[in-house]
């Protein structure tokens, strides 16, 4: 129960990033966390390092992050570059670096990421929709190799999203 409270906390106050026009009109989010928008080029570079960052100064707990939700097995925390109102991550502890190398024995992982996610969404007031948005490998825009569910909300969302 005191988790459900810090998370929907946490989540109404993600809200409250102003939104600013970004390359080709993108909504890119500001104050919460300002990003330039180039994505791609980030994943790029991440690529060609070989040793791509990761999250694990987030999991931890060297850089502080906005969690909301935590347990044995995962960590919810807002994205510090939001792109929409209500933008989070969830992320295994188990160190996967994208969803192309996952392995039969994490199909359970799996489920339970994308089940804390949709519970995540809906303490956070989404029950209008959103996205959850997985990015895999350079061609992928992938520029944080820690596998990681983005998930999307609070206005509409626009398609095709690439």
């Amino acid at each position: 129960m005191a988790a459900a409270i810090l998370l929907a906390a946490g989540l109404c106050g993600a809200r409250r990033a102003e939104g600013v026009a970004g390359p080709r009109g993108a909504q890119v989010r500001g104050a919460a966390g300002v990003t330039d928008g180039n994505e791609v080029a980030k994943a790029q570079k991440a690529a060609s390092r070989g040793a791509a960052p990761t999250v694990s100064w987030i999991l931890d707990r060297s850089l502080p992050a906005g969690v909301l939700y935590e347990d044995q097995q995962r960590l919810v925390f807002r994205d510090a570059a939001t792109q929409a109102p209500v933008h989070f991550r969830v992320i295994p502890e188990k160190p996967i670096p994208c969803i192309s190398q996952v392995e039969e024995e994490d199909r359970k992982l799996l489920g339970h990421l994308l089940l804390v996610a949709k519970k995540t969404a809906k303490a956070g007031g989404l029950g209008d929709g959103y996205r959850f948005v997985i990015n895999d490998g350079e061609l992928g825009a992938q520029s944080v190799y820690h596998l990681h569910i983005h998930v999307l909300g609070g206005r509409q969302l626009q398609w095709p999203p690439g």
